[in-house]
């Protein structure tokens, strides 16, 4: 190689770098994005409940805070009220969680959850009590400990960049969940697109069908894990937020061993912080 050829290569790519470093400077910061959602909970058409939920997803953190109550002739029978948070680290291949804890009260008992995890993998587990009937509960392996996610990270699903918001891209998935005592699959399945109309938000979803694969930490004799996992009548409705080009639950449905549970948004905001 000549001398004018190298002097011409390194003077190129100066070049390119001066405009890469240009072109960054005037590019602006991916924007925050807000979801503020209120819930409907209603079994066999009836109310019994509500839930919120309020996340904040920056360019590469997140935080997400749920809870739930049931309410009216549900409170006759089992008064129940739930919390939880998550919060990490929104990485290409969706959330990769910190933190996650979980209260659950009910007429009977309350049990937290404390977790923290490293690269989707826990690193630490405090539950409080542990399940009356866990000496019967099939152990969760360390390995099954890992590449998970927990049950509110798993809220927030990430669409590759080069994917639309909206459709097959969206559904088609399978979710690694543990939720500190137990671990299982949900897999979900592009179904159709909808227009789908709340306070807040006017636009498409993508409606997934959903299937329960129960791996570990259940009781082999449960009749509730059973019963899920041949469940054939569950489906979410997802909707786009496109600055973190994540979706998120707008609807759920599940079939239960009374009957038909919906969990459906009244209200459904998104923002920018």
């Amino acid at each position: 190689m000549s001398e004018f050829d190298f002097s011409d290569r390194v003077r190129t790519a100066r070049l390119a770098q001066a405009a890469a470093i240009a072109l960054a400077s005037f590019a602006e910061p991916a924007a925050a994005e807000s979801l503020r959602a209120h819930y409907a909970l209603t079994l066999l058409g009836l109310s019994f409940g509500s839930a919120s939920a309020s996340a904040m997803i920056e360019p590469q953190n997140y935080r997400l805070d749920i809870s739930m109550k049931t309410s009216g002739l549900a409170n006759l029978v089992n008064n129940t009220k739930a919390a939880a948070t998550a919060s990490g680290k929104l990485a290409p291949g969706g959330p990769a969680p910190a933190a996650f804890a979980n209260t659950f009260a009910n007429s009977y008992e309350t049990r937290t959850t404390r977790m923290s995890l490293a690269n989707n993998s826990v690193r630490a587990l405090d539950v409080q009590p542990p399940p009356w009937d866990a000496a019967i509960r099939l152990p969760v392996s360390e390995e099954e400990k890992r590449h998970v996610v927990d049950p509110v990270s798993a809220l927030i699903m990430s669409v590759p960049p080069d994917q639309p918001l909206v459709g097959p891209s969206a559904c088609n998935r399978t979710i690694p969940v543990f939720d500190g005592v137990t671990r299982f699959n949900v897999e979900l399945s592009y179904v159709d697109t909808r227009t789908a109309k709340t306070k807040g938000y006017v636009g498409p979803v993508s409606i997934c069908s959903a299937r329960y694969t129960p791996i570990s930490g259940h009781s082999p004799n449960s009749t509730s894990t059973k019963f899920m996992a041949e469940n054939h009548d569950m489906s979410v409705w997802l909707a786009p937020l496109s600055n973190a080009h994540v979706v998120a639950p707008l609807r759920i449905d599940v079939k239960t061993t009374v009957g038909m549970l919906s969990i459906d948004a009244t209200e459904f905001q998104i923002g920018q912080k």
